[in-house]
Parts: C-alpha cells; sequence; structure tokens
C-alpha cells in the first residue's frame, strides 16, 4: 500500500504522508463539530503554516475569524493557528507527534492542541507550560478556545 503522496510546489518537491478512511473522515467530522464556532474562528482544514519552528500542516487549525478577499490568497500563514488538531495515522508514531506539538507547534504561539487517536478514541488536549489532558468520552472543554465537542459523537 502506497504511504506517501508527492506534491510538486514551486517546483519543490513535497512527499506527503497518504490519508486514511479514518483520518479524513474525523477530518470532516471534526470540521463539522466545530461549525458552532464559525463566526470566532475559521476552521481551516490542511492549511499550511510558516512559523517560528518552521512550516507545519495541522489536520485541522481554528484562526481568529478574518474578513476574505477572494481576490488574494495566501499559501503559508505566518499568523500561528489559536488551535492546532493533529490526527495520528497508521504510517505516523505517537510520540512524533507529541513532539511535533510539544517542540513546534506550542513554541511557535499555538495557545492548544489536540492530539486525535481514532483507533482508541482518545483526543490528548496539549496547553503550553501543562502536562496533556486526556479526554475518552464525553465533552472535550478547551480552555484556550472555549470550545466544548463531545466525543461521543465524533467518534459514533
Amino acid at each position: 500500500m502506497e504511504t506517501q503522496a508527492v506534491e510538486i510546489i514551486e517546483n519543490e518537491v513535497v512527499l506527503e504522508e497518504a490519508r486514511s478512511l479514518n483520518h479524513s473522515r474525523l477530518i470532516h467530522r471534526i470540521s463539522m463539530a466545530l461549525l458552532p464556532y464559525e463566526e470566532q474562528y475559521d476552521i481551516l482544514p490542511e492549511l499550511e503554516f510558516e512559523l517560528s519552528a518552521g512550516r507545519l500542516k495541522p489536520d485541522v487549525a481554528l484562526l481568529p475569524r478574518q474578513q476574505y478577499d477572494y481576490r488574494r490568497d495566501v499559501l503559508r500563514v505566518v499568523q500561528p493557528p489559536v488551535t492546532a488538531i493533529e490526527i495520528l495515522s497508521p504510517t505516523q508514531s505517537f510520540d512524533y507527534l507529541v513532539g511535533k506539538i510539544q517542540d513546534e507547534y506550542l513554541t511557535s504561539g499555538v495557545q492548544s492542541a489536540w492530539l486525535v487517536l481514532p483507533r482508541v478514541g482518545n483526543i490528548y488536549l496539549f496547553l503550553p507550560g501543562q502536562p496533556p489532558q486526556v479526554f475518552t468520552s464525553g465533552l472535550l472543554r478547551d480552555p484556550a478556545t472555549q470550545i466544548e465537542i463531545n466525543l461521543d459523537t465524533l467518534f459514533r
């Protein structure tokens, strides 16, 4: 089974992890669960950021709501997202994503990060300077954004 997709951007070859069915499904479900917060935040799947720790592309990112100008576009956003959401895929390691969150997202100004584990239906919530919280069912409450989502609905 193919595990990498090749994308050519600005004459640069980028190897990217292939997404699985459950990974894609959860990007959609998380985005849908966040719709009640659409007036406060832009819900942005697969957007690339150019942050102090380098180029990062969370599965879902939340930015403060902005006015859009569809005549101009941006390939890489330099403002860190308020929240970065990563979904563990079958080709990634848990330790790799924890390191990415702690060493790259949080050090670049991201206020909260979620690590979603599809196979066990858990979400780890990371906040700067605090140990991660694990949510296994019920409501996840993110103090950085005041967002609440129901894990039982998300993983149904």
